[in-house]
């Protein structure tokens, strides 16, 4: 049985009959247990409940009451939604053990509508780092070199899908934990517009921005995916064109200090975009260097007034490049914390005000490739320096509060963004299938 086909495709010969769902999820779960970076990629499996889950799908595609397209199709977790009676641990010593009583409301939705849970993935620990390197539980390989991490913090769901052990993932995103490892594992990936998905049950890392989101093999299965933890529709994607768009480069900050590979194939996919009809105006917007300027005390004040009790009770337990992160956030005072959040809003307003009349403002998903795992573990400057600037580009959409769409550009672990106005995803998503097939 091919695993590494479209979460889509697999629903759709589900639905044929051609494919069983029960012989699905047993062979992802034996793919799994026989992979040699199983372990490194799944926390734990959970073969009951997905066993479960996969009769009830088969009995209902023999009825013919599927509940919809990805009814029956196995996905994977990021080990921070919390999963009934199945311990929930955030990739962090410090919450060793924690297992929740009750699903988080975007597992139960997902499962209300047939969806297969075949395991929990690693992930940073507590999500904040874009790097994927966790000495703490485990580091996923990068799925084209296992000496280069994955990108993070959503690592494990990103390489669950791209070395074939799901069909599709869910990961979370709050600087750019989806975009990040589906752009260096070559993978679709949905930053949600913040508030939009259900993150009650989620373990939180800065609510300002936390957002659920999918990673997945195409764009298709991108829309599915939505549709299925929202319990919603997915949009027709059928006939979906780039002739007459508008899209911008935006050339504040993304561009700063970015390699050779990332640069070449940007430029060359903006290209391809042009030549399918696409209206390309590069622009510079200060307020994106003013917020992106705020990123520290917006996102560690946050995480740390979050952490900092369980945090302080046993420091000795964390990671220490992940704890100075979280420490960061001491040296804030509560007004100035304030005030760049007013800061924020105000710059918002002066980026929807500029890019209101485009389609999508586009920047290279990430102006890095992926580092070198062992550097990371002896250096702290380059730890440091990869993991900004790994991030840096992500962040943009996070902090204007925007959805964003990251799709491969054929070249190795180098992905574009096609950034939207807030809530826009199903919009979004038809511009993300034209532009998929414009850079196939």
């Amino acid at each position: 049985m091919d695993l590494t086909q479209t979460a889509s495709a697999l629903g759709r010969a589900i639905a044929s009959g051609d494919i069983d769902p029960v012989e699905l999820t047993d062979a992802y779960l034996d793919a799994i247990a026989a992979h040699g970076h199983g372990a490194s990629i799944y926390a734990r499996t959970t073969p009951k409940r997905a066993r479960a889950e996969a009769e009830a799908a088969r009995e209902r595609a023999k009825a013919g009451l599927r509940k919809g397209p990805l009814d029956g199709v196995p996905i994977s977790w990021k080990d921070l939604v919390d999963s009934a009676g199945v311990a929930t641990e955030s990739g962090s010593a410090l919450l060793a053990g924690r297992t929740p009583d009750t699903d988080a409301g975007v597992l139960a939705a997902a499962t209300a509508q047939g969806s297969v849970c075949v395991g929990k993935t690693h992930l940073s620990e507590l999500a904040f780092s874009g790097l994927g390197y966790n000495p703490i539980t485990a580091t996923p390989p990068n799925v084209h070199d296992a000496a280069l991490v994955p990108g993070g913090s959503s690592s494990g769901a990103a390489t669950s899908v791209s070395f074939g052990l799901a069909a599709a993932a869910i990961g979370s995103d709050t600087g750019g934990s989806v975009r990040i490892p589906a752009a260096w594992n070559d993978l679709v990936g949905l930053k949600t517009t913040a508030g939009r998905v259900d993150v009650t049950g989620c373990v939180p890392l800065a609510a300002k921005f936390d957002t659920i989101g999918p990673l997945t093999r195409s764009v298709e299965d991108a829309a599915n995916v939505l549709a299925l933890i929202e319990g919603g529709k997915a949009p027709d994607l059928a006939n979906a064109s780039l002739s007459g768009t508008r899209m911008a480069v935006l050339e504040t900050g993304a561009f700063d200090d970015i390699r050779d590979a990332p640069a070449d194939a940007f430029e060359n996919a903006v290209h391809r975009l042009e030549a399918e009809g696409t209206k390309i105006t590069r622009i510079a917007l200060p307020s994106v260097s003013d917020a992106l300027a705020l990123s520290a005390i917006l996102y560690t004040s946050e995480a740390y007034g979050t952490w900092k009790d369980v945090i302080e009770a046993a420091p000795d337990k964390m990671f220490p490049e992940i704890l100075a992160r979280f420490r960061a956030g001491k040296a804030f005072m509560a007004a100035d914390y304030i005030a760049a959040v007013q800061a924020l809003d105000r710059y918002r307003a002066d980026y929807m005000a500029a890019t209101a009349e485009f389609d999508a403002v586009l920047v290279p998903t990430a102006p890095i490739l992926p580092p070198n795992l062992e550097r990371l573990k002896t250096d702290h400057d380059y730890y440091v320096t990869e993991n900004l600037l790994a991030l840096r580009n992500t962040r943009i959409g996070n902090l204007m509060g925007l959805a964003v769409l990251q799709l491969p550009m054929g070249v190795p672990s180098c992905g574009i963004s096609l950034m939207g106005a807030p809530m826009s995803e199903e919009r979004l998503l038809r511009l993300g299938a034209a532009a998929e097939r414009a850079l196939a």
